[in-house]
């Protein structure tokens, strides 16, 4: 079985980031997980992340208290 192209991800910044700041982590859906990379360097790497474990992480997160 072959695998044909796959579309282009598309990336997304948090909304506590701000649209002022590159200092960020950009996140993509494949459908499967998520992608993961530095806003300050887009064409360096990609860290892939399967779906539960994305999901067992930002269940995580927001449980936390937040830090002020």
């Amino acid at each position: 079985m072959s695998v044909g192209p796959q579309p282009a991800p598309i990336w997304f910044k948090s909304s506590y980031s701000g649209s002022g700041t590159s200092e960020c982590v950009e996140c993509a859906d494949t459908g499967h997980g998520t992608l993961l990379r530095d806003s300050k360097r887009a064409d360096g790497g990609v860290i892939p992340v399967r779906g539960p474990a994305w999901h067992s992480f930002i269940t995580a997160l927001r449980q936390e208290e937040p830090r002020r």
